[in-house]
C-alpha cells in the first residue's frame, strides 16, 4: 500500500518542512508494517513538498494512524496536506496485489 501527502510551505519554511515532514518518517518507520518513507520536494515549485510512505497493508497503515505516538506527532502536520486522496494499492511493481473491486460500500 501506498500513500501520498502532498504539503504547501512558504519559500522560506524550508527547514520547517524538513523537520516536521522528517518526524513524519521517523515516527512512521517505527510502526509495524512500514516498509519504506520517503520526503521530496517539486523542482518546478519549490513551495509544494511530498510525503511517501509504503505499507504492507492497509490495516498496518490504519493501526500506525491510531497509534498515540503518530496520534500525537503526525496526524496534526497530515491535518496540513492537500485535500486529496492519499492512499493507493499498488497495482504494477514491487509489492502490487491484485486490485480491489469497485463496489459501493455497505455491500
Amino acid at each position: 500500500m501506498l500513500v501520498i501527502s502532498r504539503f504547501r510551505y512558504d519559500e522560506d519554511l524550508v527547514d520547517r518542512a524538513r523537520g516536521e515532514l522528517e518526524v513524519c518518517v521517523t515516527q512512521f518507520a517505527a510502526r509495524p508494517g512500514f516498509v519504506a518513507g520517503t520526503v521530496g520536494r517539486a523542482l518546478d515549485d519549490p513551495t509544494l513538498w511530498v510525503l511517501t510512505t509504503s505499507w504492507e497493508n492497509v490495516g498496518a497503515y490504519r493501526r500506525a494512524l491510531s497509534s498515540y505516538d503518530i496520534k500525537m506527532q503526525v496526524v496534526p502536520m497530515l491535518a496540513h496536506a492537500i485535500d486529496e486522496p492519499s492512499a493507493y494499492e499498488v497495482i504494477i511493481g514491487e509489492g502490487a496485489t491484485t486490485p480491489n473491486s469497485v463496489r459501493p460500500r455497505g455491500e
